[in-house]
Order: structure tokens, then sequence, then C-alpha cells
């Protein structure tokens, strides 16, 4: 009899590997024991990590990877023979064995699958950061979860708040995101996170506003929002006012003589402000509420430059991108890693670069849970137009650096082509040295020949580092 206990036993990687040896020593499942308690360690019992490969390791199917990935979360102490099992039967000769829906293994794992993703969507629904007090921008979050889902589900929170800074508590770990980084600890208790904060009564405002008496269904809101996290939301503290006061609030209602239909007429859009002074921090605060252009709306918010003030070089790109939108800070998603580390290969240093982009704001279209980029229109350009000229009227770089076409343009005219003129330096009129080279999306683009792609950026960029020492 062999014995696994696994250190992480929600950790897919950590059984794949135990699963591995067995299946390749040729072991039946009824001959191991798996134990699978949090803060375990790997022990492979009587050498089981030792036993000879009999056979290879057959491949299996992206759904199966996909359904051990969420039953691996489940609380079922046999979740991890379950699985084994299932894997052993397949490379047995069974491979359509997931199809069959009325096989009791495969529906015991179903059952275990649907429970953990109804636990994830309740994670999501139901988390409530608060501030940390005496904190700049610094969340806390208690959260029980059935299952072991805090490492399947903090990327999801990592996602959609990348630019606070927080943690989420739960009784056997906790997860925390710096703002670029997730990372894993111990767990804690309730006490350890906020009980309240300055938003709460904010948060119940808001909530009393929407809730609609007349749409009421205590059976179906207990079964969509358990009691048992009830304690977590804030919202929660009105519930028993508000359902017992809904009667009577729809009476209210009924009695309540009709009024015609208003006509919406939008505001108008307000004008973008003015800095107050000749400062970068003072032209920031006034893009923050430009109203140039609609990008402004779907946007999370406007990414500005960032940079030394009196920088020598200013690098302009053509605009933000997802994490960019989300983050407010140029150049930290793909491109800009890639942009970073060709930086570093020339030997020069980032931050003593200016960087912005030539528009300010993130313009996209939704693909599903994605926003896919889009190129920014010639009036998008041309609107964004004078926060570029103020930024560059107050650094004064003596090098600029344009990365793709939109950027070229803004800086070279609408009649530069890229192609054909890139790593080509210019002298503008005011005596500033200029070049452009592609945007380094472009090279992440590439499906072929994409080495070929970045050695030719890195040559473009290297005449940074000549302009750099010429100066």
């Amino acid at each position: 009899m062999y014995s696994v206990a696994l250190q992480s036993p929600w950790n897919l990687q950590d059984w794949r590997h135990a699963a591995r040896i067995a299946l390749r020593a040729n072991v039946a499942p009824e001959a191991i024991n798996w134990h699978g308690q949090a803060q375990s360690v790997l022990d492979f019992g009587a050498d089981l990590q030792h036993l000879p490969a009999l056979r290879e390791a057959p491949r299996v199917s992206a759904e199966f990877i996909s359904l051990a990935d969420a039953v691996l979360c489940h609380r079922d102490p046999h979740r991890h023979g379950l699985l084994y099992r299932i894997l052993w039967r397949m490379a047995a000769g069974e491979a359509a064995l997931l199809e069959r829906a009325t096989d009791a293994d495969v529906h015991r794992a179903r059952e275990l699958e649907k429970s953990v993703r109804r636990d994830n969507h309740k994670m999501k629904a139901f988390v409530r950061f608060r501030e940390v007090p005496g904190e700049s921008n610094a969340f806390v979050s208690w959260f029980e979860p059935q299952h072991w889902i805090l490492d399947r589900v903090s990327p999801f929170f990592a996602r959609r708040f990348a630019g606070m800074r927080w943690a989420i508590l739960t009784p056997y770990r906790s997860a925390h995101w710096d703002g670029n980084e997730l990372s894993f600890g111990p767990g804690g208790i309730r006490a350890d996170a906020p009980a309240d904060d300055a938003l709460e009564a904010l948060w119940r405002t808001y909530y009393a506003n929407i809730f609609n008496p007349a749409r009421l269904n205590p059976r179906m809101m207990r079964q969509e929002m358990p009691q048992k996290y009830w304690k977590l939301l804030p919202e929660a503290q009105l519930l028993p006012d508000l359902i017992r006061d809904a009667g009577q609030r729809v009476r209210d209602m009924t009695e309540r003589q009709p009024e015609p239909p208003r006509r919406r007429i939008p505001a108008p859009a307000a004008a973008s402000p003015e800095p107050t002074d000749g400062s970068l921090i003072a032209l920031k605060t006034a893009a923050s509420q430009c109203r140039r252009c609609p990008l402004w709306q779907p946007a999370t918010q406007t990414v500005f430059g960032e940079g030394p003030e009196h920088a020598r070089v200013m690098v302009i790109g053509e605009q933000p991108g997802d994490e960019e939108d989300l983050t407010g800070h140029p150049f930290v998603g793909p491109a800009g890693k890639l942009f970073t580390r060709a930086i570093q290969e020339i030997g020069l240093d980032r931050s003593a670069f200016y960087i912005t982009n030539a528009v300010k704001h993130f313009r996209f279209e939704r693909r599903g849970k994605f926003r896919l980029h889009r190129n920014p229109e010639l009036s998008q350009v041309q609107a964004c137009r004078t926060w570029l000229e103020r930024e560059l009227a107050i650094v004064r770089p003596q090098v600029i650096v344009c990365l793709g076409a939109t950027a070229a343009a803004a800086v070279f005219g609408p009649g530069f082509r890229l192609m054909q003129e890139r790593g080509v330096v210019r002298t503008l009129a005011d005596g500033t040295r200029a070049f452009a080279t592609v945007h380094p999306s472009w090279v992440l683009r590439l499906k072929t020949d994409r080495q070929q792609g970045y050695e030719g950026f890195l040559a473009d960029l290297r005449m940074l580092a000549e302009e750099h020492d010429r100066h």
C-alpha cells in the first residue's frame, strides 16, 4: 500500500506529479492512500517516487485537466483517489470515459466540479474590501469559502482591482496583491480584517436606493445570497428592514399618481480644464478630466506620462493598453515589458526616460470578457495633441523616440512612412533629435520570425544609445 500526502491538496501540479509517477509505475488506484490536508507535506509513503517506470504516461485531454483543476479544490477527502481512478481507467482504454455522464465516477466528479464553480461565483460576488486605517490605497477582505478556491479565484481580483493594494484573508490561506505581483501566505481570523470603513455608509445608501420591493422574493434571495455571507456584506444590515417594509412600499408605489415620462436631454460635455501652472503634476491633473473626445467614457482612467520632469529622452507610444488602463501607468503590459527588456539589453535605464502616449485613453472593443485594442482615429489623436505638446514643452527632451505609426504621425506629421523611415534620425524645428521605430506590440503580434522582428526593433533602439552618448 502506498501513501501520498500533498503539500497543497488543491494544487493541480502537485497531484499531477504524484499521479504521473504512480501511473507510470502501474500502481492500481486501490493500492494508493491519498492524503490531502492543507499545510501537509509532500510524502510518497513506501517509496512510490522511486518505483521504476513501466510504461509511458498517457496524454490526457484538456477537458480532464480542467475537470481535475476544479475538483482538486473541493473539500471531499476522496477527490484525489477519484481523479486517479478516472485517469487509470482512461489510460486502460476508456479514452471517452468523460463523455459517459451516467458513469458513477464521472457523475461524482462533475458534482464536485459544479460545487467548486458555485463557490467561485460566490467569492467573486460577496468579497467586500475594506480600507486599512492609516494606510493609503490598502484594502483587506475577510472571506470564508466552502472549498479551497483562494488560489483559483485570486487572479480574478488581481485583474479587476489591479490599481490598488489588497489582501484577501481566509481561515486556511491568504492572498496578497501589491499592485504588481500576487502572493500567498498563511490564513488568519476575521478580526485581522477591518470591520468597517468610511465607504460602508455610502454602499448602504446605494443599495437601499436600488432595492426594488416589488420584485422581492426572499426564498430566491437566500438561495442566491446565502445568509452565511450576510455578515460579510455591508448592505446585509439593511435587509431585515427592507424586507419588513417591502409590502408598504409596494402599496405606496401603486397608489402614487402616474407621472408623464421625462425627456432625457444629455448634458453637454464639460470643457477640459486648463492646468494652473507649468508643472507635469498640474498637467496630469488637468488631463485626468479631459473630455475632448469620447474615449474617456468607456476607459477606466486617463493614462498620463511618467518619468523625470526634465528627462533627456522622451518615449512616445500610441495609446494605453488593457493593463495600462487598469493601473494608470504607461507601458506596463506585455508591450511595455518587451520595451523594458530591449532597453536593458542596450545598456540604458528606463527610469531615466519620460514615457507617454500620443493618446491618453484606451480605445478597445469587447469580445466576450476581453477588451481588444483598436487603433485610435485621427480625430482622437488630434484631440490629445494638446497634452502631448504641453508635455514636450515642459520636459524639453533632447531625443524623442516614437514607437509605432500613430506616435510617429503625431511628431513628424501624417505623411510619415514608418516602415520606410524607421531608425532614421531627424532634427526637428526646435533642434530636438527624433526617430521612429515599430511599436513593441507589433513584434509580439508576429506569428513567424518574431526573433528577427525583435532584433530589428533592438537595432533601431541602438540609435537611442548612440544619441544618448552623443549628448
